[in-house]
């Protein structure tokens, strides 16, 4: 008979950080993360403009298709970095390019 102490269950939370890190899938799942960060903090109206999002490293690469937008974005740059991060629950991003 089998023993259903509460110790000897794995949450599924650490059992998905562990199958990730022995797959070496963080990386990907980190890219999805900052995606959907970028959709959730920055809402539907940018998301309009939005034609590409790219992260490599620790930059992430936003392709605007209105100039406009692009320069009033650029001029909080920071505090966007900032605000993704806080999304994120950890220091993902480091700098923001905006094209």
């Amino acid at each position: 008979m089998r023993n259903n102490k509460k110790e000897d269950f794995l949450s599924m939370s650490d059992a998905l950080k562990d199958f990730k890190s022995q797959h070496k899938l963080n990386s990907g799942f980190i890219k999805v993360d900052v995606n959907e960060a970028w959709k959730e903090v920055m809402g539907p109206g940018v998301m309009s403009y939005t034609t590409q999002i790219k992260f490599t490293g620790e930059k992430l690469f936003i392709d605007l298709s209105s100039s406009v937008l692009r320069q009033e974005l650029s001029y909080g740059r920071s505090k966007i970095v900032e605000n993704l991060n806080n999304h994120l629950g950890k220091e993902v991003i480091k700098s923001l390019v905006l094209r």
